[in-house]
């Protein structure tokens, strides 16, 4: 229930009010909180729970991090607007400066972890590549799967760095990506923030439990992950559960192969999905499914599988 005076009283002291406009520049840690506002992690984890209490900020955890993030749009955009008006009469808080100085150094500091990230992984995903067509021409058949109608709400489940964010979100009304790693999270910020991609929120997660509302997307899509799950098909169900009628989930895979080496190095537990198979998930969670395309030019042939989610058929997956 909104209290409106409890709202002004968390509002009170200067340092919740640098810390809502932080956090509307960008997702941060309690710890980058701190450093940016010179501070100790104890005190602002206190301002932290006065605004959490409010509704005006959402705490995250990943690993052993946690993100904070702004509440609401109800309840946070009337209050920035308010506060607009008033730098526009008053000019801007020399604090609110000094901040967003500050607030570069986070960011140079998340991209130098990116960087040494990337530079330690390079050769491995170079090298699963160079097994299959070229990134670019599979990227230009999901654009062309996805390009028949507007993106709508996108959820991209396992999301990595974040790519197919960055070449869809800004088409989609929003833009949410699911990871289970908390350092593929943090590259997928890092990317994302440099890219200046809108309306873009990650979330840690596992495939089979998304922490989302059933029928809050629009379009699914399920990027080389596939091959990672032990259940497939409850991944598949899981993720139709995200669609509105008429939604669209798309799955991009490999076809079957035998590189057992891609098994043991990389820990792929499928090797590869045949047609019939995903098509038959797919139905089993109530879409009407069909393939794609299929990419080949290298040792692994690439898939796409696209369902669509009918009007009134969902079916239990045992």
């Amino acid at each position: 229930m909104f209290n409106a005076p409890e709202l002004f009283r968390s509002l009170a002291d200067p340092t919740r009010l640098r810390i809502l406009g932080l956090l509307r520049a960008m997702e941060l840690s309690v710890g980058e909180l701190a450093q940016v506002l010179g501070q100790s992690q104890p005190r602002v984890s206190r301002h932290v729970k006065i605004l959490i209490d409010a509704g005006l900020a959402e705490r995250r955890k990943e690993g052993s991090w946690v993100f904070l993030s702004l509440g609401r749009p109800e309840r946070i955009e009337p209050l920035f607007a308010l506060l607009d008006e008033w730098e526009e009469l008053d000019g801007e808080d020399p604090w609110a400066v000094a901040d967003k100085a500050r607030l570069a150094a986070v960011k140079a500091d998340r991209a130098a972890a990116a960087e040494r990230y990337f530079a330690q992984h390079a050769s491995e995903w170079d090298e699963l590549r160079s097994l299959h067509i070229a990134e670019s021409e599979v990227e230009a058949a999901i654009a062309r799967a996805l390009g028949d109608r507007p993106v709508g709400r996108l959820v991209d489940i396992g999301t990595g760095t974040g790519r197919m964010i960055e070449l869809f979100g800004p088409a989609a009304n929003s833009a949410l990506g699911i990871d289970r790693s908390p350092e593929m999270l943090r590259l997928a910020r890092v990317k994302l923030t440099e890219a200046g991609i809108p309306a873009t929120e990650l979330r840690q997660g596992d495939m089979y439990a998304l922490p989302l509302q059933s029928r809050s997307a629009d379009t699914v899509i399920i990027h080389q992950v596939l091959h990672y799950a032990q259940q497939p098909a409850a991944a598949i169900a899981e993720a139709t559960r995200l669609l509105v009628a008429g939604g669209r989930l798309l799955v991009i895979d490999f076809a079957p192969h035998e590189r057992e080496e891609l098994r043991t190095r990389d820990a792929h537990a499928r090797l590869g999905f045949a047609d019939e198979a995903v098509l038959k998930w797919m139905d089993a969670a109530g879409l009407d499914a069909h393939v794609v395309e299929h990419l080949e030019g290298g040792e692994l042939t690439v898939t796409l599988w696209s369902g669509e989610r009918a009007e009134a058929r969902l079916k239990v997956v045992a």
